[in-house]
């Protein structure tokens, strides 16, 4: 019965670190993946090292993001330093 109880006991703590660590980071993981997936090119996007820029051109896994109001500063960049994306207003 002892035996039992400590199988039960590691079994309940193995699910609490599944639904309090993984399964939270899996949604924000499919969270990240389908806004990447919806950049298009002339939204505004928010980089991960905070610089605003639009989109002038992409890849699949590479976009061309144009800094500043003088339009000379463009960067080649990953999809994954997206942090956010604002949609281009048609």
């Amino acid at each position: 019965m002892n035996a039992i109880g400590w199988v039960v006991y590691i079994v309940a703590i193995c699910a609490m670190f599944y639904f309090i660590g993984v399964r939270p980071q899996q949604k924000e993981r499919k969270k990240q993946q389908e806004m990447l997936a919806s950049v298009a090119v002339g939204d505004t996007v928010l980089t991960t090292s905070g610089f605003y820029g639009v989109i002038i051109d992409m890849t699949d896994d590479t976009v061309i993001v144009e800094f500043g109001s003088n339009k000379n500063c463009r960067i080649p960049m990953q999809k994954a330093a997206i942090a956010q994306i604002e949609k281009a207003s048609n």
